[in-house]
């Protein structure tokens, strides 16, 4: 905030994406996905494109080694976040659409996994392993619940092991962050630098915190606070109570969203719902997870709450389409 020279100037920010955010959720809780969904091709066809545009030098924005974004009037967006709403809502309408033939390989299984696999390799390649996993993952359960044999589940996972173990270890920062989970006490100052910093801040907040506004690690010692590891933060300004309550309000959430995905009049709407409340779901399991040392750094936000405009506005279109589907459920008694 320093550098900005604006103490307001991530909350101002935040507050813009909110609004808009509000605006992109309003419109998803009344569209029709009936009629939208016979554009799921374009829509997932526009996120690739805007993936495979973000890798161009000059085009997209670089920046920690990473190319994600497009930087337009001061603003950022991260096309990767709109692919996760995007591929979601084209697996649920293309496993609705295949429901008859979803154990044939060839007319089903396999154009799918390209579909996946493309997605996938794009994002990796930005780098962004956190994200591309979240989205293999997800997808994954959608195959699942689709109706998918075990044994081709199986036999995808097995597949996509040495691609994962093979971008876990090709790049020495990731093979870094995986000693750093192991034991971040052999490199202080180092790589493990960062997520001692955060047990220090859970650490500091007790049980009721040190005050909302008066943490010491954001402004000093915790990289990426205020995104990456804003769970952290919670946890010293507002103690372990305010922390148990964040995780608490997410699992209230996450449940009302299975109740509106089991009471969900179509196939499509089940998958959409699913695939929605499982992208939340992960997304909070892993940022939680790594603030505390669970899981190993994968840089990713936590909903709703981690600055970072194309994440809120993605998490604002997934809880509206949501809506959406609660309000079929009410308009069918």
């Amino acid at each position: 905030m320093e550098q900005m020279k604006d103490s307001a100037y991530f909350l101002k920010r935040h507050l813009i994406y909110l609004v808009l955010g509000a605006f992109l959720a309003r419109w998803a809780s009344r569209v029709d996905c009936a009629s939208l969904r016979r554009y799921a091709r374009f829509i997932l066809g526009a996120g690739i494109v805007l993936l495979v545009l973000v890798l161009i030098p000059h085009v997209g924005t670089s920046a920690g080694g990473a190319r994600r974004w497009f930087k337009l009037l001061g603003f950022s967006f991260q096309p990767s976040e709109y692919l996760k709403i995007a591929i979601i809502f084209y697996m649920a309408d293309y496993l609705e659409r295949k429901k008859e033939t979803l154990q044939d390989l060839r007319a089903t299984v396999m154009p799918a996994l390209f579909v996946l696999g493309l997605c996938a390799g794009l994002i990796l390649k930005q780098p962004d392993l956190g994200t591309a996993v979240t989205i293999v993952l997800v997808v994954l359960i959608l195959f699942f619940v689709a109706g998918f044999r075990l044994r081709i589940l199986a036999a995808m996972m097995v597949a996509a092991l040495p691609v994962l173990l093979f971008a876990m270890l090709s790049k020495s920062y990731r093979r870094k962050r995986i000693l750093a989970f192991i034991n971040p006490w052999d490199d202080p100052r180092g790589v493990g630098f960062q997520i001692i910093q955060s047990f220090l801040a859970l650490g500091s907040g007790g049980l009721f915190g040190v005050g909302l506004g008066q943490s010491q690690q954001k402004l000093f010692y915790l990289p990426e606070s205020h995104t990456d590891f804003i769970f952290s933060i919670i946890g010293e300004e507002l103690g372990f109570l305010g922390a148990s309550t964040v995780v608490l309000l997410f699992i209230v959430f996450i449940f009302a969203g299975m109740v509106i995905v089991f009471r969900a009049k179509s196939v499509f709407s089940q998958l959409l719902g699913l695939g929605l409340v499982s992208l939340i779901a992960l997304e909070t399991v892993i940022n939680v997870g790594v603030s505390i040392g669970a899981l190993p750094t994968k840089g990713l936000s936590l909903p709703f709450i981690s600055y970072g405009g194309s994440a809120l506005l993605a998490n604002m279109t997934a809880l509206g389409l949501l809506l959406n589907i609660s309000g079929e459920i009410l308009e069918g008694g």
